[in-house]
Parts: C-alpha cells; sequence; structure tokens
C-alpha cells in the first residue's frame, strides 16, 4: 500500500527536478554563450534564429534556446514561435533524470536509446559540445567527469572558477528578471 503512494511521489519529484534542471541549463546556456569564447566560436557554425530544445516525451518539460547571431543564446521562457531545428527528446522522465542528475552520460544515453535527435546530427553534436563545455565550467570536476564525454584538459582552476562564478551570476539574474516579469 505505502508502495502505490510512494511511485507517484517519486515520479513528481523527477519530473520536478527535471523541469527545475531544464530552467537552469537554458539559463545557463545563454550565460555561457556570453561568457566563453569557445562555446561562442562553437555556436557562431548555427544560423542566427536556429533554435533547439531538449524536451521529455511526450508533454514532459523542455528547454529551448534560440541563437541571436553572434554565438550567442536566448533562452526562450514560453514555448518555441516556430518549429525547431533541433530537437533532443528523452522517451521517459527516468532517462532524463540520468542524464541531468549526471548520473549518466549524454552519449551513453544515447547509445542505450533512451534519447532521440530529430534534426541534423552534426548540430547536435555541436550543441553537445556546447553543453559538455557549460557542465564542465559548472560542475565540480568530480561530477563533471562523470558527466561528459571528455573534461577538457585545458580547462584550469583558476579559469573554470571564474567562469562558473559569471555563468551562476548572470543565470540568478536571469531568475530574477524573470520573476519580476511575472
Amino acid at each position: 500500500m505505502l508502495a502505490k503512494r510512494i511511485k507517484p511521489m517519486a515520479l513528481q519529484a523527477r519530473r520536478l527536478y527535471v523541469e527545475t534542471m531544464f530552467q537552469f541549463m537554458g539559463r545557463a546556456l545563454q550565460a555561457v554563450s556570453e561568457v566563453d569564447r569557445s562555446v561562442q566560436e562553437e555556436a557562431r557554425a548555427l544560423p542566427d534564429g536556429f533554435l533547439f530544445e531538449m524536451t521529455v516525451m511526450p508533454n514532459g518539460p523542455k528547454l529551448v534556446v534560440e541563437h541571436q547571431g553572434d554565438g550567442r543564446f536566448q533562452y526562450l521562457t514560453s514555448e518555441p514561435p516556430r518549429p525547431v531545428d533541433l530537437s533532443i527528446q528523452f522517451k521517459h522522465i527516468a532517462h532524463a533524470f540520468l542524464v541531468v542528475s549526471f548520473q549518466e552520460k549524454t552519449s551513453v544515453a544515447f547509445a542505450n536509446d533512451r534519447m532521440l535527435v530529430d534534426g541534423d546530427i552534426d548540430r547536435a553534436i555541436r550543441m553537445t559540445r556546447i553543453l559538455n563545455r557549460l557542465e564542465a565550467f559548472i560542475l565540480p570536476k568530480l561530477i563533471a567527469e562523470r558527466a561528459v564525454k571528455e573534461y577538457p584538459q585545458s580547462l584550469g582552476l583558476p579559469e573554470k572558477v571564474l567562469s562558473a562564478a559569471r555563468i551562476y551570476l548572470k543565470v540568478a539574474t536571469h531568475f530574477v528578471e524573470t520573476a519580476r516579469a511575472s
């Protein structure tokens, strides 16, 4: 009897966690594109107005960012204004939870058939590299090494700490601005 009550609560908790992480990651993608030249260079190859979404099927949480040009992303807090160019879709909330709680690398989740990619595979790889760079900055090295395919060897502690502080500050500022607008 208790197990029947706990299972829905656990599913709701996972959903809330994934939703919160998607909001954070969307804002963090915007922030890292403002502070890191490597991310800007990687993103410059994307067309202006390029829409990227990460979502949980069928109607789960999602994050949507738009490439504004010059290597910068804008996090969209609502539905995309038009069809997205690239969508990474987790097949179940439990699969998304494994990835955004850093228990499973994105590449492993893809290999285990836990997610789908709808769009140009070259752009999906580019976005994955951007997400990996973001995670390398904002996560402690021990966790980041578990989360990304390859931790950047050239990322020294001073650069990591300074960039992480700038990213977190921008994310916090964006959360406050969003709350004020509501």
